[in-house]
């Protein structure tokens, strides 16, 4: 029997492989670029792959996507409206509908799919994928990247009594029953649905995998992002990915007033997302001189832009342990470059932490802690911040790269459809 994992030998085309997200490359979003990951594997097994996604950026709808192009093999249908912005929550859901219409439209109409990907962008798509699927008689894969209704609850943007709510979950329970098979993150999140949807043994747990392919260590004498932004000699401290609410930095920023007289240390802040407005408001008032706010980095510099910092900042709520999960901590290992996570021990993260010895924990509001963590991570030698970071990429190596996890769900992909 093969080992899981292991990549299959290319068979004969013809399967088609039908995926429906919102999100996909080069919209910067982590789960466009884990969806291409699959799909690209998907071709080189063998398969057709379709994937309907939006003509528009997710976080900015003013960028603009080619309607229809191939990328590694992958066939990339946009459709028109399929995003107005993340500018509030009405925004989001009325491009998600927009989109999911369009995108159900294309997939009735188009060719017959052998199965269906389908993920949580947007939150609805779910559903959608599982009536496309029955009326194209497929079987199909739910992607659980993040579990709603839950994190909008968690954030307080809606109530768990809300009709909007109740209706979320009814439709990702009756999408879940009906999928041959449906992926969480972590066994936090799979603690959370298994017994609320049912699945007995339709449930796998996998987690999302590094973008290998883009990222590398580069040592910061080579590094030409260091150069750029006058990071030479400095402690850099960085946080890369979505500024969501659901990943708080607030504790790490009143530690940084603590430190604002030490000319060593910075902070880096890469992304958008609902909280860069209120970590710039704390940069003006509190007068945090040395803290550098830069939008999302191109893929094809994603080495460089990691690689820069001396300590990665992984954040995520006390509140949305098993709903959502920060994949930002591969990328942190893969360029082998130590943690401070901002978040519960009791976590996905926290036990990779605790299990691979990788850097620094501090719950939230504990700022004393997190001032402390910042101190050590500048006074640090070298040989100590490269030694933990060279156990958190030899860890990766190990259990979490991307060869590895990326055959495993592509072998239950194809595990789930019949010959």
């Amino acid at each position: 029997m093969t080992p899981p994992g292991t990549p299959s030998a290319p068979r004969a085309r013809g399967k088609l492989l039908l995926v429906l997200s919102q999100v996909y490359p080069p919209d910067p979003a982590a789960v466009g670029q884990h969806l291409h990951d699959t799909a690209r594997e998907m071709v080189r097994r063998g398969w057709r792959v379709r994937v309907l996604t939006s003509a528009r950026g997710y976080a900015d709808a003013a960028r603009r996507y080619p309607a229809h192009e191939t990328v590694d093999g992958v066939d990339v249908r946009r459709v028109a409206l399929g995003s107005l912005g993340k500018r509030n929550l009405g925004a989001r859901t009325a491009g998600g509908l927009l989109f999911l219409a369009q995108a159900f439209l294309r997939g009735l109409f188009g060719p017959r799919p052998a199965h269906l990907l389908v993920s949580t962008s947007p939150p609805m798509a779910p559903l959608a994928g599982m009536l496309l699927a029955r009326l194209r008689r497929a079987p199909y894969t739910f992607w659980l990247m993040d579990l709603n209704p839950d994190q909008a609850i968690a954030t307080g943007a809606v109530s768990p009594r809300a009709l909007t709510a109740r209706l979320l979950e009814r439709a990702n329970r009756a999408a879940a029953r009906g999928a041959s098979a449906v992926v969480a993150l972590d066994e936090f999140m799979a603690a959370r649905v298994r017994g609320r949807w049912r699945l007995d043994d339709r449930l796998a747990v996998l987690p999302p995998w590094p973008l290998e392919d883009h990222l590398a260590p580069v040592p910061h004498a080579e590094n030409p992002f260091r150069a750029r932004h006058g990071l030479q000699g400095k402690r850099v401290v960085m946080y890369s990915g979505n500024l969501s609410p659901v990943h708080p930095v607030d504790t790490i920023l009143q530690a940084a007033r603590e430190l604002r007289e030490e000319q060593r240390l910075v902070l880096v802040f890469i992304g958008e997302g609902g909280q860069r407005a209120a970590v710039e408001d704390a940069v003006r008032r509190d007068r945090l001189e040395r803290v550098l706010l830069l939008p999302y980095q191109p893929l094809a510099d994603l080495r460089y832009s990691l690689s820069a910092a001396d300590a990665h900042l992984v954040s995520m709520g006390t509140d949305m342990v098993g709903i959502v999960h920060p994949c930002k901590v591969y990328g942190a290992m893969a360029v082998a470059r130590p943690l401070l996570y901002l978040g519960p021990r009791r976590s996905h993260v926290g036990e990779l932490m605790a299990r691979f010895e990788l850097g620094w924990q501090v719950d939230h509001g504990d700022v004393a802690g997190a001032a402390a963590a910042l101190r050590e991570i500048v006074d640090a030698s070298e040989e100590a911040l490269a030694a933990r970071g060279d156990r958190a990429r030899a860890a990766l190596t190990a259990e979490l790269s991307q060869g590895r996890l990326l055959g495993s769900f592509c072998d239950l992909l194809e595990h789930g459809v019949a010959s």
